[in-house]
């Protein structure tokens, strides 16, 4: 079993956390798993009503007595339904991308005012710094390999960039995690841990269409491309962000045509809702990280908690020692 101080602060068993993946990305069966197995579970809050975030709380509570988080973007936080995730008491709230001059520390405080610890996801140095000086207890360090929003920074240069700005604070290392070689990557980079998302999107309890699942495991993982065509298409503007999506048909459709794509948002923002209702990997945005090329199987999420925990401590006792003579 790997100890680190992340998961001693989560009181959890396995250095190993879920992506917060809003907007409908995640939910409570897949959350709850990876909490059971011993890891830190994450429900994506964006974009879901007050009533739905403390009817998910507490069915997440009746699934797993284990910490969980609760994920919230906060550039686009609604109060109402930060408050009913705080009324619910989470173990844990997972917070990302603020915009520039946000006062985060004020939602870090109502987090530990309920008993609850803090994750904050960074892309830069001086995020992280900032997090840190707010209260936050768990610093994630976000490569841009990574699905869906990332930054400009792999995570190779980006974590023991954070892991010296913030120490003693817990980092972990985001994007291009997909397996046990991943994790231990991870900690030899000084990370106390490591946090995944396009690996547990291919899950039997991820939301995802068995489509769009299927489209990550044919991946080679140099599939993918940073781009604004997703947030034109959903008429959002993430703060410093691009999106890594599949170069799939509706990309392709609309690359270098951004001002046509504005022009007709809400048609094209309708079929895109279709498209993803039936499972039409061409018509609608795929979000996935470069590790895709590392996935080739739809698992139980418990089970891939357990399974990457024991590739890497196979790797941290077998063959790293066998490398010092």
């Amino acid at each position: 079993m790997i100890k680190t101080a992340f998961t001693e602060v989560m009181d959890i068993d396995h250095p190993i956390a879920l992506g917060g993946l809003g907007g409908g990305h995640t939910n409570t069966a897949m959350t709850s798993a990876v909490s059971k197995a011993g890891g830190l579970g994450a429900l994506g809050c964006h974009a879901m009503r007050p009533k739905d975030v403390t009817d998910a709380a507490w069915k997440l509570r009746e699934e797993t007595n284990r910490p969980f988080a609760l994920n919230f973007l906060l550039f686009a936080v609604e109060d109402e339904a930060f408050q009913a995730a705080l009324d619910a008491n989470p173990p844990a709230v997972a917070f990302a991308w603020p915009r520039a001059n946000q006062d985060i520390a004020s939602y870090v405080d109502r987090a530990h005012d309920v008993g609850a610890k803090v994750t904050f996801m960074v892309n830069q140095v001086a995020g992280a710094v900032k997090a840190v000086e707010a209260g936050a207890d768990v610093v994630v360090a976000q490569g841009t390999e990574g699905g869906g929003h990332v930054g400009w920074m792999a995570s190779l240069a980006f974590t023991p960039l954070v892991v010296d700005a913030v120490a003693p604070i817990p980092v972990l290392t985001a994007g291009g995690v997909a397996d046990g070689r991943g994790l231990a990557a991870a900690l030899a980079l000084g990370a106390d841990g490591a946090l995944l998302g396009t690996r547990f999107l291919a899950t039997n309890e991820s939301p995802l269409h068995d489509n769009f699942k299927q489209a990550i495991l044919d991946s080679d993982g140099h599939d993918t491309l940073l781009t604004e065509i997703p947030d034109i298409a959903a008429a959002t503007v993430w703060p410093g962000a691009m999106s890594r999506s599949s170069r799939n048909a509706f990309i392709e459709r609309w690359a270098g045509r951004e001002w046509a794509l504005r022009e007709n948002q809400a048609e094209v923002l309708a079929d895109v809702m279709d498209a993803r209702n039936s499972g039409n990997v061409s018509g609608a945005p795929l979000s996935y990280g470069q590790d895709a090329g590392l996935i080739d199987d739809i698992a139980p999420a418990g089970e891939l908690v357990t399974r990457i925990t024991v590739e890497a401590e196979n790797i941290l006792r077998n063959r790293l020692p066998k490398l010092i003579s």
